[in-house]
């Protein structure tokens, strides 16, 4: 066989007639569900800090002197 023939056929084996497109979707289904979960775990945390306000203003009132000393050189 001289080289020709080998690369001919080698380059008939690798020949794919196939949908390319259709073989990746698989790629596409797995990202959009991926990022929907990631979606829906952000939006569990919409408003979290308003949740417990009371807690909240209780805390800032008890360590009020405290905030104030904090800082960068204070």
């Amino acid at each position: 066989m001289t080289l020709a023939t080998i690369i001919a056929l080698a380059a008939e084996e690798t020949e794919h007639h196939g949908n390319v497109a259709l073989e990746t979707v698989g790629y596409g289904i797995t990202a959009i569900v991926v990022f929907g979960a990631l979606a829906l775990v952000t939006l569990s945390y919409r408003n979290v800090a308003n949740r417990h306000s009371q807690k909240a203003e209780a805390y800032a009132r008890a360590h009020a002197d405290d905030v104030q000393r904090a800082g960068h050189g204070h």
